[in-house]
């Protein structure tokens, strides 16, 4: 999404990037020693931390201090002994020359409208980055708008986000480097490709709210350093106004500090949007982690300002205004959501009146469009679509291609059509149109060609098992037709469990590598999710993560008991909070699995907190240096339960050095001592590897040669460790 609208999607892209399929990998030109035949022992420096009731020893603090001499001279070498166990393995050749073919199927964005423009992102064959297209009617002829891939020529310059103007004459974009995800905004003119001087650095929360004469837009920025407290300029985010071809030094500022209501903290995050209609009304979301959001009316037209809507309690909420409604989409006393109308002139509590109620599937957005409420469900963890009147009565259910999963949505309030993208485990990126107006089956727009895929070739069935508590937990387990249930399947286990994110039907080309050679790919819903709604997601947060641990191992569980695989054939998977969900796995379970690829992964959680952007997940994990919450965090925190002579699973573990989101230092600090104190430690045959990737970050925007180079390494682990022998010509 982009813009103001869909809210809550925009910010779960935030925390979640290919929690799949993401993994990361060093830069293939970097230099390297000869391969040494055992990890480096790194050396002991204890710090003790006292916690209430505890004193916590850490032998790798130093390992924090990614700029110290001696922590680069420990990267270099493990690097060298990593390429030296991944670079032998046999079938890499015939790994990666199927992984380019499959890597090259590409992909496809859902369009935006912009009075006649319709603007959408594309990524073709090798191409490293996807390409904004802009086509005038939409049957039009495509043109690039912004082609990032021209900006570096390694593909590290990423299109992080994109915002047209109402008329679409305009377009707000923003790139970074690196993986940084530190967005520096931009504006292209659309007729002639233009783009104008306006610059503003800092904008990775930009969330572009465009007035409808194109004379400005209201916007979230980040301080300079230097402003706030060293490492706090990743916080602190305000809404400033910017005047269209003004220096954005003298930008007036509308919302933040603490001269705002509603900004109680600095990890607080305001975001502006402007009335459908018209510029009288700007409607301020502050989200405040992911339990919890309120909302303030500013009436640009009377000056007053900024009025709170919301009761101050632990609710999520998000509008629209049109023709002076606003439309509230929230969990209030609903954790499967409903939808609120109220007039903006008096949008007090006591007038908001409900049009849409709480059903038994869980209601994930609302949206304008032609005058019409779109609404986009999921019911065990499929996507659902029906359009509302904007009263609330029901109009239709939207049939959709099948079983998968609504993308994202294009449209505007006064649109004639509406856009969504759709996939699954066996359809490809797809995108469709749909009369807002009428009950008509939606029509295909466009769709990734897939010639060396044939999706009837596999299955895909969504299997129920009980976890330790007793609670039905579902799993989608994907593999080809005609698979033999005879106990010693290779299959990898995937999950996330965490920050109200569900894990859909996706599609994603590498994994078809996998089923071809005999594989099985599973993917766990766990609490955490959003699959159920805000129950759900709240029985794997804070005290009760636990649950989220519990739930991946009965999974596992599970799987071996349905005869799909052995311990000797299982693997697990998972990436920034996932990484977290299998270091929880394997230091609970070490017997339970034979590989693991633990990827940006939070490990260290008595200390997560003071680095990078983690103090916005305290809502979602608490924090150990709060006396009530120090207990639970650490009775799972991965780092401090590394037993001495235990053997674990052979395990990847993958960062890489431009990441703003997860610290690097997690992954080193736990190789370290894996290498040290595991029975296995030092093994070339059941091995822990590290491999960290520079000119990277946490996985949004990695070029597509990064991506194979990456999965290369990856299936050449898991192939090796789970016994499967490459074929040529699969």
């Amino acid at each position: 999404m982009t813009g103001g609208r869909g809210l809550l999607w925009t910010l779960a892209w935030l925390c979640f990037f290919l929690l799949v399929g993401a993994v990361w990998a060093e830069d293939p030109s970097s230099a390297v020693v000869a391969a040494p035949a055992a990890p480096p022992k790194a050396k002991v420096e204890i710090v003790e931390d006292t916690f209430p009731g505890h004193k916590i020893a850490d032998s790798y603090r130093w390992l924090e201090d990614a700029d110290s001499p001696a922590t680069q001279e420990f990267v270099r070498q493990e690097l060298a002994y990593t390429r030296g166990i991944l670079d032998p393995l046999p079938g890499r050749s015939q790994i990666h020359q199927q992984l380019t073919e499959l890597l090259s199927i590409g992909n496809i964005g859902t369009p935006q409208i912009g009075g006649k423009y319709y603007f959408y992102v594309r990524r073709e064959g090798t191409e490293n980055q996807p390409v904004l297209l802009v086509r005038e009617g939409i049957h039009g002829k495509d043109r690039a708008l912004v082609d990032v891939n021209l900006l570096s020529a390694d593909g590290t310059v990423a299109l992080d986000w994109w915002s047209p103007s109402d008329d679409g004459k305009y377009v707000a974009y923003g790139t970074s480097s690196g993986g940084s995800e530190e967005s520096t905004l931009r504006i292209v003119e659309t007729a002639s490709g233009k783009v104008l001087p306006d610059t503003i650095d800092r904008t990775r929360h930009a969330n572009v709210a465009w007035k409808k004469d194109n004379s400005g837009f209201y916007y979230g920025r980040n301080p300079k350093k230097g402003d706030v407290p060293a490492g706090e300029e990743v916080y602190h985010v305000k809404i400033f106004y910017h005047a269209l071809v003004s220096d954005p030094e003298k930008d007036s500022l509308v919302f933040g500090g603490r001269s705002s209501p509603g900004q109680s903290s600095a990890q607080d995050i305001p975001v502006a949007q402007l009335a459908d209609d018209d510029d009288r009304w700007l409607l301020i979301t502050v989200f405040e982690g992911y339990t919890k959001t309120e909302m303030f009316l500013q009436d640009l037209k009377a000056g007053t300002p900024p009025v709170e809507l919301t009761s101050g309690k632990d609710f999520i909420y998000s509008g629209e205004i049109l023709r002076g409604q606003l439309y509230i989409f929230t969990n209030e006393d609903a954790p499967h959501y409903r939808v609120f109308r109220v007039d903006a002139q008096k949008p007090g509590r006591a007038f908001w009146h409900e049009i849409i109620p709480e059903s038994d599937a869980v209601l994930k957005n609302v949206l304008v469009v032609h005058g019409n409420l779109l609404g986009f469900y999921e019911k065990n963890a499929t996507s659902l679509l029906k359009i509302f009147g904007n009263d609330g009565h029901l109009l239709s259910d939207v049939k959709l291609p099948g079983l998968g999963s609504i993308t994202a949505v294009g449209g505007k309030w006064d649109s004639e059509e509406a856009f969504f993208g759709f996939q699954s485990f066996t359809v490809p990126p797809s995108i469709y149109t749909l009369d807002p107006a009428e009950n008509k089956v939606p029509e295909l727009w466009a769709r990734v060609d897939t010639p060396s895929i044939d999706p009837s070739a596999y299955e895909v069935n969504q299997l129920w098992f009980a976890s330790k508590d007793g609670t039905k937990v579902p799993m989608f387990v994907f593999h080809k037709k005609g698979l033999e249930l005879n106990g010693k399947n290779p299959t990898v286990l995937t999950g996330y469990g965490g920050f109200n994110i569900s894990l859909t039907p996706s599609f994603a080309g590498d994994r078809y590598l996998w089923l071809e050679h005999g594989g099985v790919f599973a993917v766990a819903n766990l609490r955490g999710g959003a699959e159920f709604g805000e129950d759900w997601h709240r029985a794997g947060m804070l005290d009760k993560k636990q649950n989220v641990f519990d739930d991946f191992v009965a999974a596992a569980e599970y799987l071996i008991a349905q005869k799909y695989t052995d311990k000797e054939h299982l693997a697990i998977r998972g990436g920034s909070n996932g990484g977290l969900l299998v270091g929880a796995a394997f230091t609970q379970r070490p017997d339970l699995f034979r590989a693991v690829v633990c990827a940006v992964p939070l490990l260290d959680m008595l200390r997560y907190q003071h680095f990078q952007i983690a103090k916005l997940w305290i809502p979602e994990y608490g924090s150990a240096d709060d006396p009530k919450q120090f207990d639970w965090i650490y009775a799972y925190s991965p780092y401090q339960h590394v037993k001495a002579g235990t053997e674990y699973p052979a395990i990847l573990f993958m960062t890489a050095e431009g990441d703003t989101r997860v610290d690097p230092m997690h992954a080193k600090k736990m190789a370290a001592l894996m290498q040290a104190e595991a029975a296995n430690g030092q093994s070339r045959e059941r091995p822990i590897l590290l491999r960290i990737e520079p000119k990277a970050g946490h996985g949004v925007g990695k070029p597509i040669t990064k991506q194979i180079e990456e999965l290369t390494d990856v299936y050449s682990f898991l192939f090796w460790q789970l016994g499967v022998r490459p074929v040529v010509g699969r």
